[in-house]
């Protein structure tokens, strides 16, 4: 009988403890980061459309690259000069690990200067099909130079790699996909003609993202992804009408972020 008493309090003690061991964790979790990135882009074709010029041509197989900026130095000059990216989102399924973004990214697309490029359809009325020096010495250059500017509403997925016994480091994998607008800043110049440079919603684009981050007294965290997107621009500004173009990205990007918890409490 007082070995059944002793089992007894021993499980009721045992009980009472683990009681005392559940702690209640809020519910959401909202993340802010700032980081910066470097870009690779598909050859694309850019279609120009000048009524009033009849011009009607595309400019074939052009070869682009990014201008990383932060290579020149970043304290030497404003943060948001050289390609930045930025993430604001919130964890509304932390057991899940499901969260929604805003997802944006400051990149940088200039045409090669210097590369000889064909063109093709109608140029000044009349029927083209030519090879041209696309050099700003000749009177061109392609712009979107204050930014490409990828916007995504991204749907996050978070999966725990890691946790040290302390809580204090926490390593996860993480999976984005979303689609959303284009804003980019046309500047350009077409046989010597420049157009009016600015800002503009230029089309729409669609992206994946995949990386590690990992997470320092579950407040700072360090993330690294690798992205891919795809981007269609219409309407993008130049002398007397519009051009468009599509191209894909490879992306590298590395962000220093916080992190807060959100939400009514619940129980773990």
């Amino acid at each position: 009988m007082r070995i059944i008493t002793i089992i007894i309090l021993l499980l009721l003690t045992t009980a009472s403890f683990a009681q005392e061991k559940k702690k209640k964790e809020r519910k959401g979790e909202f993340y802010f980061s700032w980081g910066y990135n470097k870009e690779w882009y598909t050859h694309s074709n850019v279609k120009v459309n000048q009524p009033s010029l009849n011009n009607n041509y595309t400019l074939t197989n052009v070869h682009s690259h990014d201008h990383v900026g932060w290579d020149e130095g970043i304290f030497n000059v404003p943060i948001s000069i050289p390609q930045y990216n930025y993430r604001l989102g919130f964890f509304f399924n932390k057991k899940k690990g499901l969260a929604f973004e805003i997802n944006f990214d400051h990149t940088k697309h200039i045409i090669t200067d210097g590369q000889p490029i064909k063109l093709t359809g109608t140029l000044n009325g009349k029927q083209a099909d030519t090879t041209i020096n696309f050099s700003e010495g000749n009177g061109f250059y392609y712009y979107l130079n204050n930014g490409a500017n990828f916007l995504l509403f991204n749907i996050v997925k978070r999966w725990n790699w890691y946790e040290s016994l302390t809580g204090n480091m926490r390593i996860d994998a993480l999976g984005k996909a979303g689609i959303g607008p284009l804003i980019p800043h046309v500047q350009n110049s077409l046989f010597g003609k420049a157009n009016d440079p600015g800002f503009q919603l230029g089309g729409w684009n669609l992206g994946a993202e995949a990386g590690v981050k990992a997470t320092f007294y579950k407040t700072v965290f360090l993330e690294f992804t690798n992205k891919v997107d795809y981007a269609r621009y219409s309407n993008l500004k130049v002398y007397q009408g519009t051009a468009k173009q599509a191209f894909g990205t490879y992306e590298l990007v590395l962000s220093l972020g916080i992190t807060f918890p959100a939400g009514k409490k619940i129980s773990n």
